[in-house]
């Protein structure tokens, strides 16, 4: 890992900062054919064999499950799951796989939560759940208290990309008080999803408000960014809280 961030940076520029001290990735989308992520086995391969030179030991998919658009279920991310399992492990790719979702807060999940259908969690019934960039949900708190009354821990994906946050960070910081684990992309620490993005990501950092970090990564594109945030100085801030990500 040392040699491939001096590949990238130079031996006397290195960072100190490696995604190998997180050692665990819990978002991204790299299960083949379920959502807009890694749409063949071939292309997760790839994104797993860069997953591995990235530093990181184990990864948690997390396909997303949209009633509208990704009716995906916990049987068949299962499937996925061990069919990519056999191909890394016949790739000879030195990496622990697993799976949970990336719920999207609508109807037919809350629908799932009263009727206590399977809902797919990570570590310590850690439940990974996101909303719509531009709107807050009208029912968000309602949800987050079902969701905890049913015994999830709540994992905000991306806080830092909803645009209905902006100018508004106190109502994270009400959040957070209210139960909910925020999980920023790293990818945002770059600015790859916009400058405001990033500020909000910074900010979050800088208050201690992250508990996660995730890759959140669909292609190689994404990875190829991962490379850059690297050479963020608020990457190596993120790394000395006390995240979550190494004890999944």
């Amino acid at each position: 890992m040392i040699k491939f961030i001096q590949n990238l940076f130079g031996s006397s520029t290195a960072p100190e900062a490696s995604l190998s001290v997180l050692g665990v990735d819990m978002h991204s989308h790299i299960l083949p054919g379920l959502d807009d992520g890694a749409d063949t086995l071939e292309r997760s391969l790839e994104l797993v064999q860069v997953m591995q030179e990235l530093g990181y030991r184990k990864l948690i998919m997390t396909p997303h499950i949209m009633s509208d658009f990704y009716r995906n279920t916990p049987e068949g991310i299962r499937e996925r799951l061990e069919v990519l399992k056999i191909a890394v492990k016949d790739a000879g790719i030195q990496m622990e796989l697993d799976c949970a979702a990336e719920h999207y807060l609508d109807e037919g999940f809350l629908d799932k939560l009263e009727n206590g259908e399977e809902l797919l969690t990570f570590g310590d019934k850690y439940l990974l759940f996101e909303t719509s960039f531009l709107n807050e949900p009208l029912n968000l708190r309602e949800a987050i208290f079902k969701m905890r009354t049913f015994g999830y821990k709540p994992v905000l994906a991306h806080p830092e990309r909803y645009t209905y946050f902006y100018g508004k960070f106190d109502e994270l910081v009400a959040l957070r008080d209210y139960g909910v684990l925020f999980q920023p992309n790293l990818n945002s620490l770059t600015g790859y999803y916009s400058p405001a993005a990033r500020q909000v990501a910074e900010k979050l950092i800088d208050a201690g408000m992250v508990d996660f970090l995730g890759s959140d990564a669909h292609s190689l594109k994404h990875t190829n960014s991962l490379q850059k945030v690297l050479g963020c100085k608020y990457l190596q801030k993120a790394l000395e809280l006390p995240l979550l990500n190494n004890q999944l």
